[in-house]
């Protein structure tokens, strides 16, 4: 059985557009980046967390399989995580203007027996964004809940310039990674199944 160790209605949406089952777990871990911690090495630590706790409620499921995410924009060195509020995530935009940046994704899969990992790493580059694109884009809402303030599949569309990468991995979940790495785990579909064992 599938476990999704993520609340985020992206992620599910994403996982299901692979015709796979699943549950989701709710888990809660601290989303805290340690002083000197390379943004990689943090994004990969809190995937890392989220499926161990996942792995913790329902490790008693025979052949439960845990998939664990992160994803966080990346610009100087600095993790830009979800703005608290307008002001933040105005800041976050007013900054990303203009500029390309990085958007890292991991995913951890872990069972009784082991743990399997994959990393997705993409370039967005902005188009300069003026005062009024973003008081506009903040006003809407759609910045809260999306790390680096902006959803690249709703209206944030079209401030991306370019993307080098994986769009499904801007999104939070990246798609080619996520089937790699549930195949290894033996939780792909095979042989026209809907659904993972």
């Amino acid at each position: 059985m599938l476990f999704l160790a993520s609340r985020s209605p992206r992620r599910s949406e994403l996982l299901r557009q692979l015709g796979l089952r699943f549950e989701v777990l709710e888990v809660s871990i601290e989303e805290i980046r340690r002083a000197g911690e390379p943004a990689e090495d943090y994004v990969s630590r809190v995937a890392r967390e989220k499926a161990g706790a996942g792995l913790l409620q329902v490790g008693a499921v025979a052949g439960a399989v845990v998939l664990g995410a992160d994803t966080e924009v990346v610009l100087d060195g600095e993790v830009f995580g979800k703005p608290v509020d307008a002001a933040d995530a105005a800041g976050m935009l007013r900054r990303l203007s203009g500029r390309t940046h990085r958007v890292v994704s991991d995913l951890w899969c872990l069972t009784a027996a082991g743990e399997t990992h994959r990393s997705c790493r993409s370039e967005v580059s902005f188009r300069t964004l003026t005062q009024t694109d973003i008081a506009a884009y903040v006003a809407t809402g759609e910045p809260f809940g999306k790390a680096g303030g902006y959803a690249i599949q709703g209206r944030a569309a079209a401030f991306v310039r370019h993307l080098a990468g994986s769009y499904s991995g801007v999104m939070g979940l990246p798609l080619f990674e996520t089937a790699d790495l549930l195949r290894e785990a033996g939780c792909w579909p095979l042989d026209g199944e809907a659904a993972a064992r």
